[in-house]
């Protein structure tokens, strides 16, 4: 005689329990995260103001990347600020997303990813890491001075018309000649790709497209960076979510590895997902079946007394 198999809201005895997560202790977690990030970008800008180099060095390395610049005849800069500086709103467009479009985005984008997406906020933040360190080895080795800097020949809109820049990073903590990589474009490329891949919402897809690319204008218009330092900033902030997304997928077979016979990839504890379900990919609510729900067995998972 063949018994049916039930599969009731409870767990069946000698289930894997996941070893506590970020969720089982959220306030520890929060802290622990913030003081990452916080120390992360502490020392990212202490080696950048402590390691500026000289005016001179950095003027020539400019005049050698213009140089190359125009051998491959993408020397815009004059182009692009042209377009900006006979329009006063133009410019005040161009000084509010490179001021306020940076750190307040990256910032905002960590804390609603650490809140409903924790597995995109770990790979933001490795991606953050790992360029941020191959950008601050260039910063160190070669010195560019920015367009602002070369004898007048490009205007200072920032420096000019605003001052709130100087509250969001002191000049004690600034490298002035820290143009080449502009990781204010790659990084802001790192947050859109990362808050992409979180939501199905148009609106949050169409400011995660938009928002690097408008960075990557107003670096160039505001005369902070030259067109490679936006092309060497988004390709090394693409290295850096690579390896993110490696050290990410490492980690999803080496806790799988370690799950006990039996136990599928579905209830591996991966993500900050619950276990038993995979980890989200959009900003949809888990599905959640009521307690007491059976559900009928598969002709193959029935069993004989």
């Amino acid at each position: 005689m063949r018994h049916q198999m039930r599969v009731t809201g409870s767990e069946p005895t000698g289930r894997h329990v996941p070893p506590a997560t970020s969720r089982s202790r959220p306030v520890v977690d929060l802290a622990i995260q913030a003081a990452l990030v916080t120390a992360a970008a502490l020392l990212y800008f202490l080696v950048r103001g402590v390691r500026e180099g000289s005016f001179d060095r950095a003027e020539a390395n400019a005049h050698s990347l213009l140089r190359v610049e125009a051998r491959l005849g993408v020397d815009i800069e004059h182009w692009v600020q042209g377009l900006v500086l006979d329009h006063d709103v133009l410019v005040t467009l161009a000084n509010w997303v490179y001021i306020w479009g940076h750190w307040p985005v990256i910032i905002a984008t960590l804390a609603g990813l650490y809140r409903w997406h924790p597995a995109q906020f770990r790979l933001l933040r490795n991606a953050l890491f790992v360029s941020g360190a191959i950008g601050l080895l260039i910063y160190v080795s070669v010195p560019v001075a920015p367009p602002r800097l070369l004898d007048g020949q490009y205007r200072d809109t920032v420096t000019e018309l605003s001052s709130s820049y100087r509250v969001l990073q002191p000049p004690a903590l600034v490298n002035k000649y820290a143009a080449l990589p502009s990781l204010h474009a790659g990084w802001n490329l790192l947050a859109g790709l990362a808050l992409y891949r979180a939501t199905r919402r148009r609106p949050l897809r169409v400011l995660a497209v938009a928002g690097p690319l408008a960075m990557a204008f107003a670096v160039i218009a505001t005369g902070n960076h030259y067109v490679i330092d936006v092309v060497a900033g988004e390709v090394i902030a693409l290295i850096g979510w690579f390896v993110a997304l490696r050290w990410a997928a490492r980690e999803r077979n080496d806790v799988t590895a370690e799950a006990p016979p039996g136990l599928g990839r579905s209830d591996t504890p991966s993500s900050g997902a619950p276990c038993g379900r995979a980890a989200p990919t959009g900003d949809r609510p888990w599905p959640d079946r009521p307690s007491g729900t059976r559900v009928r067995a598969s002709p193959h998972q029935r069993t004989q007394p």
